[in-house]
């Protein structure tokens, strides 16, 4: 994937920005599935089966076309992606106030962890979120995945409830956070 950085949110995390758009007609939705596998690799290897550790490209494509998907890359490589959308369209009893957008495919490749790069996408998506008119962002996540937890909760989200995916092997925990209108958590 290569695309001019002209116009688009960058990232400095390193020696190479990171520059992020919009999924686009040609981009490879086999590369974005790939990096999805490789990013949660590790939840596997500790027993917790993420969806996007294993979907088909199909999967992939099926779960873009619900929502706005973001891609990062750094010298034409792809790095990080998020798809958001708001309002997020909640299966029946799912805990999250109407309204409330959400994310998914939140993901950085493992090379690139600890550099900023999730903090980056994870905000991208809260403003997203708010430009697209909610205040509230819902993310659900296996409560076995006891720091990916903490980290959101440093961010600000808060658990309001349980939901059980038939395509994990894991409860999920439910966590909110309230958006002020400029799109940043309060």
């Amino acid at each position: 994937m290569d695309r001019s950085s002209a116009g688009r949110p960058t990232w400095f995390g390193g020696r190479e920005p990171v520059v992020v758009w919009p999924l686009a007609e040609g981009d490879s939705v086999a590369e974005l599935t790939c990096l999805l596998h490789r990013a949660y690799s590790d939840h596997t290897a500790e027993g917790r089966v993420f969806f996007a550790s294993y979907q088909s490209v199909e999967d992939t494509a099926y779960r873009l076309s619900r929502g706005e998907c973001w891609l990062a890359l750094r010298a034409g490589e792809l790095v990080g992606t998020v798809t958001v959308a708001a309002p997020y369209e909640a299966p029946e009893g799912y805990p999250a106030p109407a309204g409330a957008g959400s994310f998914w495919q939140l993901a950085v490749d493992p090379v690139y962890r600890g550099t900023g790069l999730g903090q980056w996408l994870l905000s991208l998506a809260e403003e997203r979120i708010a430009a697209l008119g909610s205040s509230w962002v819902v993310v659900d996540t296996s409560a076995e995945a006891v720091d990916l937890v903490g980290w959101y909760h440093r961010r600000g989200y808060a658990p309001v409830g349980s939901w059980r995916w038939d395509v994990t092997n894991y409860e999920s925990v439910v966590l909110l956070k309230e958006l002020t209108p400029g799109g940043q958590g309060q």
